[in-house]
């Protein structure tokens, strides 16, 4: 096995070495689960149910193949594909989203995004996602909207993911899938493992799918173990012509070490070190720091057609995660049930001057959470240091008109009004404390307008408003103290685009340039103990280009060389604050934090008739800054992979074998870098030159 294991790697670095001309490189459709062009795929954004080209607003669709063309350990390279989205891994199984700078909220997971899995809210009423309760199997597709996004989805500035848990096309049968790993500086064992079982019963009228999936890793810093395990189940039953059921339940059990920042020294001298300890402060190995993280989600939905005008999509959901962080200074311990629904009504009518479309109806949901923070007594809980329960909610209406004209063009009008409320409880006080944070309504309008050039290509252009309430995290530092003050970020973004499809559709584009000022915009901060908390740093500007290039060069399915594919993914941002000020310190004009102003991806796909396939990416970034005063900065970089593989299918049986290298010049760079950390602890080291083989079997029933 690890003979076979080896001489795959060898080949796979031959391959490679001899294909590595620093070219750009793309994503074709390498697997049979949807091979429609992006051109012509159905998007859910904004409840459009359309064409991408028909669709006005910046989307980006991250569908199977473009996932199977990394290796399947993680989401990470192939959202990275899409122009202006930034997925970053602090260690395995820690990661940070950010879309057009939204990672600024992060010091880890998902904030100021908006994430729904199938028809239910992922993020929770506190305004933070558990992205990494999914693995990779999990995902069939994801829809990121870019931008604001409040005007049917709530708060979040930084936009909204829609992720899809059902394959798109269905097919019967029972597949497995099993990949491994090692790093170069390591080749002697195994260091990371990942084994996907799943089952599919059932036809078009009654789905049935079941997933197990497990995942280890022994990371490439000190303190970056890694396991998880999660199971799902999805059912989807079509009862009637008018009638579809959709229920799901996922359960995850994850636990990852935190290695934490290293400054500037450390990260020179031993870069795959942990945080070291300091004076009276154990280190993350000390401290043994490491998150525990359980959760279980269970939901369902009904889509019901009253008759050729009228339908109603409704879903109710139930969550818990049981979470468990003993940090550098605190050991704390949360529990987050909550549960919520969306109902949204479609109303279709043929006018005069064209078709009608209206959307309406209301989301909302309820947590009850209770935080305790003891002190941390090198991985044993100390003494008690705070005890909190917290009721939070949050509900939203909105309403959406799009207006489709004979002559090529659409309008959009739409806005949703928002309120939210928390009250934090101490219980630890004598006597309890009730502390209540109120924030105004809000009123998050959108305007689009579309025009149809040619039946493949179209024009756009939108303003909305939109804003993000302070989440949990945020109103609390992670030590469980009430931080400063906070008011919601709010912004109105401009963004202009084109999309379509040239030269007999050989050659798609979308491009899109925005204009975005956000005030009270909220930022991260890190002091000396490794306590995070929040403040509103004063106004933004937020000006950007992003561009996706994909040509066909070679579609021949009885050719030599049958498909080959060229991208190229370019992000250009210029962010900086226009108006901030902390005490004596002006940072205005100084570039944000967390976001590089310039992002090239490109990328190289091609396949034999034979079964040979070859995906090749080329990723170039700009140095980011990792302060407000930019004072300093992670260096830019440039990273090679590759994948090689075979694909047969005989009869009912599919398979699929390859290897892979991610990193192929081993280049020293930092990634999910912690912002504003005081003493300079900015640096996590990215994994440098890393190696994986594996194989997945389907079976057709």
């Amino acid at each position: 096995m690890k003979k076979n294991y080896v001489l795959l790697l060898i080949l796979s670095s031959c391959f490679l070495s001899l294909s590595a001309q620093h070219l750009p490189a793309s994503s074709f459709l390498t697997d049979s689960s949807d091979t429609r062009p992006l051109s012509e795929v159905v998007v859910k954004a904004y409840e459009q149910n359309r064409k991408l080209t028909e669709v006005g607003a910046p989307v980006n669709i991250i569908n199977k193949a473009a996932l199977n063309r990394f290796g399947n350990g993680s989401i990470l390279p192939a959202l990275n594909m899409a122009p202006g989205v930034r997925m970053e891994e602090r260690s395995p199984g820690s990661y940070r989203l950010n879309i057009r700078g939204s990672s600024l909220r992060s010091p880890f997971g998902v904030r100021d995004i908006k994430i729904y899995w199938n028809e239910i809210p992922l993020t929770d009423p506190g305004g933070n996602t558990y992205l990494n309760q999914l693995g990779f199997y999990n995902i069939q597709s994801l829809e990121i909207i870019k931008g604001t996004a409040g005007s049917l989805y709530g708060a979040g500035i930084g936009g909204a993911v829609l992720i899809s848990g059902m394959p798109a096309v269905w097919e019967k049968g029972v597949s497995a899938d099993y990949t491994a790993g090692n790093y170069a500086y390591d080749t002697k064992h195994l260091a990371t493992n990942s084994f996907n079982v799943d089952l599919r019963t059932g036809d078009n009228d009654h789905r049935n799918h079941f997933a197990y999936s497990h995942q280890t890793s022994d990371g490439y810093r000190q303190q970056t173990r890694m396991r998880r395990d999660i199971a799902t189940w999805e059912t989807q039953i079509k009862t009637s012509e008018k009638q579809t059921i959709h229920a799901y339940m996922l359960y995850g059990d994850l636990y990852y070490q935190t290695p934490g920042g290293l400054n500037q020294a450390e990260y020179d001298s031993n870069a795959r070190m942990a945080r070291p300890p300091v004076g009276t402060q154990p280190g993350a190995i000390q401290a043994q720091a490491a998150i525990f993280q359980k959760n279980f989600t269970a939901g369902i939905s009904n889509e019901y057609h009253f008759n050729a005008h009228w339908q109603n999509t409704s879903s109710v959901y139930g969550a818990y995660t049981d979470f468990t962080n003993p940090g550098i200074r605190v050991y704390e311990y949360r529990q987050e049930p909550h549960f919520g629904g969306r109902t949204a009504f479609q109303y279709k009518s043929e006018l005069g001057i064209g078709n009608l479309q209206v959307n309406f109806g209301a989301e909302a949901q309820k947590g009850f959470f209770e935080t305790r923070d003891y002190l941390n007594k090198l991985g044993v809980e100390g003494a008690l240091q705070t005890d909190d329960k917290l009721n939070n909610w949050t509900w939203f209406t909105f309403a959406q008109a799009d207006l489709r004209m004979q002559d090529g063009w659409t309008l959009t009008l739409g806005g949703s009004f928002n309120k939210s409320a928390l009250d934090i409880t101490r219980v630890s006080s004598i006597p309890p404390v009730m502390v209540p944070v109120r924030f105004d309504n809000k009123f998050a309008p959108r305007i689009a307008l579309l025009k149809r050039i040619t039946p493949d290509i179209s024009v756009y252009a939108s303003a909305s408003r939109g804003f993000s309430t302070p989440t949990v995290s945020e109103i609390e530092k992670s030590n469980g103290v009430v931080g400063p003050p906070l008011q919601p970020e709010d912004g109105i973004d401009y963004e202009l685009g084109a999309r379509g499809s040239l030269l007999n559709g050989r050659l798609f584009f979308d491009i899109d340039a925005f204009s975005f000022h956000i005030r009270n915009a909220i930022v991260q901060r890190i002091d000396s103990s490794g306590v995070m908390y929040s403040v509103n740093a004063g106004s933004t500007d937020q000006h950007g280009l992003e561009t996706f290039l994909s040509y066909r060069v070679i579609d021949q399915p009885k050719a030599f060389v049958s498909d080959l594919r060229v991208f190229v993914s370019d992000t250009w941002h210029d962010f900086h604050y226009s108006s901030f000020i902390q005490d004596t310190s002006s940072f205005s004009g100084h570039r944000l934090p967390s976001v590089p102003p310039q992002l090239v991806v490109t990328g190289l796909d091609m396949a034999l008739r034979a079964g040979l396939y070859l995906n090749m990416t080329y990723t170039y970034s700009t140095r980011v800054a990792l302060n407000d005063a930019n004072t300093a900065f992670a260096g830019s970089y440039s990273l090679l992979g590759g994948r090689l593989g075979y694909r047969r299918v005989l009869g009912k049986l599919k398979f699929d074998v390859y290897t892979a290298v991610d990193n192929a010049g081993n280049t020293k760079y930092s990634l999910g870098n912690d912002f504003n950390a005081a003493a300079g602890r900015y640096y996590n080291v990215a994994p440098g030159r890393n190696y994986f083989a594996g194989i997945s079997v389907n079976y057709a029933l």
